[in-house]
This record gives structure tokens, C-alpha cells and sequence, in this order.
């Protein structure tokens, strides 16, 4: 088969360009407002593609940014033009969807094509989420707002400047990866936080004990054993919220496992889908039995992205991860599971994560570090049951206790089987 002529061989590159200006321009076509729709764009996206690649052609690199300015003096003057009471709508994100849509269209020709793609899918997105978009930023509170920056901060100044090499003895202490998982915990805890905060009057017993268990378990137990304790009325939400939220912890946990130690997932997920599988019977009897409360308490749970309980936690791991090392080293797995029993009780996710860490480092075998992580859920299962019983007494602890057993008996027996 003959090869195609030269000029052809460009024609896939136009095609894309074309398929993103009209993927874009589709969602433009809906705004009555909008200058420039399901033509404009493609055109735009071709004028784009064409202008690289007369740049390139002519090595003439004046000639895509010249191209640029034309299409964004056409889009300004298109609407400098129209009568002030057409819309309200000044036009300037069609104005910026023609920029990005012309910029796409360059790249193609560049050779970045699955990039210009996944960025016009985005593009889209973003044009056609304008309302969701809009209430989202409404109902995020001045707290959402510094959680976010606060978390930028652990990020993108504090985990950069942090030297990556182990100090102290047997390695174990590295102040880059100790606070890389402090990075990973807050992100997880963010996410619930804003979430549970942005739910508003929405929330049921679901995204309670979902976003609750993301953000702190022990947290949302406490405050439902307060309310359920104080209002009778709410005692079957508290119940079915408290046992939700301890079972995301072992979903939480998975995906801790996933994203630290991928090698050790398998056996992790036979131990916690287990004590999963048998808390979720408990939790579904519960469920099925709570009636819709007309007043659904909010759970009032500390900011997880302070720079205070950042330390803290950060602070927490390393010690955890010390002795773990340590107490492995001079009494073996005996000591790594006191370690687990004893830290599990306040915090799962330090000894999980000193055991994922000390696993990839070479220094536990996989049954060791699964057995210290489900011995810490246990650990942490019992603490929360007692502070149920403690503070909303036993009617309440009584339901609970089911739950939160069963899911204690599920990781037990797989640890046996596993």
C-alpha cells in the first residue's frame, strides 16, 4: 500500500483539533449569551492547529502568538459590540474558552494530542458545571477556605523543604516521608471535612458516618454518643451514624494501603473486607430500622489540617514508627503488636502507616505488618466501644456493640485464616 502524500499525513492533527472545537463549542451552543458557539470553536481550534503549523513550516515563531491576539481581538470586539441589554453576562469565560480553545489547537500540532484532549474533556466540564460550580463556592464557609490553604501549606512549602534520607536508629526516622504521610492523612481527612461541611442541610445518617469516618471515627463517635445520650429521639440515627463511621475506617485504611504499599494490599484487603463484610450485617439491621429524622445533627470536628494537629500527628507517627522498629528489633513481632495494641487505641493510621512503611523498607514480613494493622483496628474498635457505653450508657452501647463487634470477630478469624 502506497504511503500517503505528504499533506495528508497532517490531516489527523486537523481532525483532532476539529472533534475539541466542537466538543467545546456544544456546550457554548447552549448559552444564549454566548458570541461564539458549535462553529466558532472549531474553526478556532483549527485556526490554531494551521497557525503551528504555518509557524513551523516557516520557522516564522511570531506567527501562533500573532493568531492568538487575532482571535482574542475578534472575541472582545464581538462583544464590545453588542447592546448592554442583550445580558448581563460580560462574556469574558467564552472570551477565555476561545483563548484555551485556539492554545489546544497549537499543542495538537506540537504532537501533544492526548493532552489536548484530556484538557478540552476538562474545559468542558468546567463550562457546563457553571451552577454546581456556583453553589459549591457559596457554601464554602471562611474555615473551608483556610482548611484549603492550610493544606497547601503541609504541601507545597513545609514536605519540598524537607531532606528525604532516614536518620536515628535503624533508619526509621525520614523527616520527608514522615511528613509525606502526615500530607496523606490530612488530604484523606480534608476531603471528608469539606465534604461533611458542604452537605449542609442535606446530610442523612449515610454522608454522616461516610464523611465523618473519612475526617475522625473516634471524633463522630463521640459526638453521636452525646447526642444520642441527650435526645432520645435521635438515639437510632447516633447508632447507625457511629457505625458507619467505623466501618469507613477500614475502607480509609485500604486505600492508605493502596497508595503506600500496593504489595501488601491483597493481604490487607482479605483481613479488613472481612471485619467489612461482618460489621456491615450489624450496621444494615440498624439501618433498615432508623425512621427519617427531621433534625439531623451536624457533628462539630476539629479542622484536620491545622498546622497544630498536623505536628501532632506528624509527631505521633514517628514516635510509633520508632518503636515499632525498635520493639521488632530486640522482642520481634511481640512487640510490634503491643506497639499496635497500645497506639491503636487513640490512632489507627499511625501504626498502619509505620507498618507499611517498615514493610516496603524490608524490615517486617507481610503477615507481621497485616497482623499489627488489624490488631490496631481491633484495639480501636474496643476504645470506641467503650466510649460509647461511657458516655451514652448502655442502651445505646448495646446497639453498637453489634456493629462494631462484628467487625472486630470478621478481622480476628481472618487473621487466624490469613
Amino acid at each position: 500500500m502506497d504511503a500517503l502524500p505528504e499533506e495528508l499525513q497532517y490531516l489527523p492533527a486537523f481532525l483532532t483539533s476539529l472533534a475539541v472545537g466542537l466538543l467545546i463549542g456544544l456546550e457554548r451552543e447552549r448559552s444564549p449569551a454566548a458570541k461564539a458557539g458549535l462553529r466558532t470553536f472549531a474553526l478556532v481550534a483549527l485556526f490554531g492547529t494551521l497557525a503551528a503549523m504555518l509557524s513551523d513550516k516557516t520557522t516564522s515563531p511570531w506567527i501562533s502568538p500573532v493568531g492568538l491576539l487575532i482571535v482574542g481581538a475578534m472575541m472582545v470586539a464581538a462583544y464590545a459590540r453588542r447592546d448592554s441589554e442583550e445580558s448581563s453576562d460580560p462574556g469574558t469565560t467564552t472570551v477565555a474558552a476561545v483563548i484555551v480553545c485556539y492554545a489546544l489547537g497549537t499543542i495538537i500540532w506540537h504532537g501533544y494530542t492526548t493532552l489536548a484532549v484530556m484538557l478540552a474533556i476538562i474545559t468542558t466540564m468546567l463550562l457546563y458545571f457553571k451552577t454546581e460550580l456556583r453553589i459549591f463556592t457559596q457554601n464554602l464557609t471562611r474555615r473551608d477556605f483556610i482548611s484549603t490553604l492550610q493544606f497547601a501549606v503541609l504541601t507545597f512549602i513545609i514536605l519540598p523543604i524537607l531532606p528525604n534520607q532516614a536518620y536515628g536508629p535503624y533508619d526509621a526516622l525520614n523527616p520527608y516521608q514522615i511528613w509525606l504521610m502526615v500530607v496523606l492523612i490530612s488530604g484523606v481527612s480534608l476531603a471528608g471535612y469539606v465534604a461533611l461541611q458542604l452537605t449542609g442541610q442535606r446530610h442523612s445518617a449515610s454522608l454522616l458516618g461516610l464523611f465523618g469516618g473519612l475526617v475522625s471515627s473516634t471524633a463522630t463517635t463521640l459526638v453521636y454518643a452525646r447526642h444520642g445520650k441527650k435526645d432520645p429521639a435521635l438515639a437510632p440515627l447516633a447508632v447507625v451514624v457511629i457505625l458507619l463511621a467505623n466501618l469507613v475506617v477500614l475502607v480509609r485504611l485500604s486505600l492508605l494501603g493502596a497508595a503506600v504499599s500496593p504489595k501488601l494490599l491483597p493481604q490487607l484487603l482479605a483481613v479488613l473486607g472481612t471485619g467489612l463484610a461482618c460489621g456491615m450485617a450489624g450496621t444494615y439491621y440498624w439501618w433498615r430500622k432508623l425512621q427519617r429524622q427531621t433534625d439531623t445533627p451536624l457533628p462539630e470536628i476539629t479542622n484536620p489540617t491545622e498546622i497544630r494537629t498536623a505536628l501532632g500527628f506528624g509527631l505521633l507517627y514517628a514516635v510509633v514508627l520508632f518503636c515499632a522498629a525498635w520493639l521488632s528489633d530486640i522482642a520481634g513481632s511481640k512487640g510490634l503488636y503491643v506497639v499496635a495494641l497500645v497506639s491503636g487505641l487513640t490512632d489507627v493510621d499511625a501504626i498502619t502507616l509505620s507498618s507499611l512503611r517498615l514493610f516496603e523498607l524490608g524490615k517486617l514480613q507481610a503477615g507481621q505488618a497485616t497482623t499489627a494493622i488489624g490488631l490496631a483496628v481491633i484495639s480501636n474498635i474496643a476504645f470506641k466501644l467503650g466510649v460509647v457505653l461511657f458516655v451514652a450508657g448502655r442502651q445505646i452501647g448495646s446497639r453498637c456493640a453489634g456493629g462494631m463487634l462484628g467487625v472486630a470477630g470478621g478481622i480476628s478469624v481472618a487473621l487466624v485464616v490469613v
